[in-house]
């Protein structure tokens, strides 16, 4: 034990030789989570949800308070209708991401049969544009369902008996307009959504600090555990293994006593990180300490275990250091760790249920965001281990002095 724990403390002296290792330890990942969680130290519980924009209504209408009513219960868009000085104003100093003009005639021209348009300003290479496009799109469909009902009943009934009078033509329109209304009003719910019950009773579907701080732990714990072959090369360069070796300490003692110290190292890493979300990004990490340990020391192993195998391919420091970077951070971006997997093609993930930050994030989010526990994340933690397992194997039936 005591060789064990000596070569442990002499990895982690090798590995803290180099002040920058505290950027991968520690630095980068909380600044990482803090720009990607949206910024919200402190937390932000309840986000004011919506693209901000703003309206005039120049028309003064039914229709037009009609479509401006369906804009404001989008749930896509946060509106404020205001005069237009004041809604050019907030347009030009982009306190708003788009400016809605609903002209003077906007009503008599749908009364008349004719198309028809608003003004639609939107700040140029904004990303929230196409989502005001649809929603006023959207809200232009439902605010004109009715018309179109009652335009089509007119269209019918001029067709089976012409109109003796305009107004009396007007008046059938009116009618019809009206009994659509209050039909589309009255119509019941034809889709119903379920959600399952979360830990936090309004833990909305996505959670940008969730994402963050899970997404980020994952990936600034797996780069430096990948970064373990570094070590494995460092000492056979310096053909201090092959004399480490030549004592009474085994092979097995020293595979041993470099997995444990990156393990420990990787604990206190973990630990202070998810301490860090949690106190100063106000996140739970769900109602299970134990389960929470289960995936994060799973993640671990399997990490480190990687890193074991990938020492005994590499040749040098150097392409170690490298090939660490580029496959923590492409298999951090594969797994979902920087963005929600749901964005991804179903080919994309489909293919990422190979990797191991993909099992390791679906076990964090199913705590953080789906209120799961101890049960509820075994199959992950039981991947993981397959995954740690695999790779020590390989590692072991590899490993050379030189």
């Amino acid at each position: 034990m005591s060789r064990i724990l000596a070569i442990a403390w002499k990895d982690a002296r090798v590995r803290f030789s180099n002040r920058a290792e505290l950027l991968f330890f520690l630095i980068l990942p909380v600044v990482f989570t803090v720009i990607l969680g949206g910024g919200a130290i402190g937390g932000n519980p309840n986000p004011d949800p919506g693209v901000p924009m703003v309206a005039v209504d120049e028309d003064q209408s039914p229709r037009s308070a009609e479509l401006l009513g369906a804009l404001l219960e989008s749930e896509a868009v946060r509106l404020e209708v205001l005069p237009r000085t004041e809604a050019e104003r907030d347009f030009e100093d982009q306190s708003a991401a788009a400016l809605l003009v609903v002209p003077l005639g906007f009503e008599e021209r749908l009364a008349s049969g004719q198309p028809a348009e608003v003004e639609l300003r939107v700040i140029p290479n904004d990303i929230d544009s196409l989502a005001v496009e649809q929603a006023v799109r959207s809200a232009a469909a439902s605010a004109g369902r009715a018309l179109a009902v009652a335009y089509g009943s007119l269209a019918e009934a001029e067709r089976m008996r012409p109109f003796t009078a305009e107004a009396e033509r007007q008046a059938y329109f009116e009618a019809g307009l009206r009994q659509a209304q209050d039909l589309i009003a009255a119509a019941p719910t034809r889709l119903m959504v379920s959600e399952p019950a979360l830990q936090e009773a309004e833990a909305g579907g996505f959670d940008a600090t969730a994402l963050a701080s899970a997404g980020q732990l994952i990936t600034w714990v797996f780069i430096p555990l990948l970064g373990t072959s570094g070590l494995f090369a460092y000492e056979r360069l310096r053909g201090t293994l092959r004399r480490l070796i030549t004592t009474p300490t085994t092979s097995a003692t020293y595979l041993l006593g470099t997995i444990t110290g990156q393990l420990a190292l990787s604990i206190v890493q973990m630990t202070l990180l998810v301490g860090f979300a949690a106190l100063v990004m106000k996140l739970s990490w769900g109602s299970s300490p134990l389960a929470l340990a289960v995936v994060l020391l799973s993640f671990a192993l399997a990490a480190v275990a990687l890193g074991t195998m990938l020492g005994t391919f590499i040749k040098t420091e150097s392409q170690a250091s490298g090939l660490s970077i580029l496959l923590g951070m492409a298999m951090a971006l594969l797994g979902g760790c920087w963005y929600p997997i749901e964005l991804f093609p179903q080919v994309a993930r489909t293919a990422a249920r190979i990797l191991p930050t993909n099992w390791a994030m679906q076990g964090l989010t199913d705590l953080t965001t789906r209120g799961q526990g101890l049960i509820g994340i075994l199959p992950e933690a039981g991947v993981l281990l397959g995954f740690a397992i695999v790779f020590f194997v390989v590692g072991v039936w590899r490993f050379r002095y030189e």
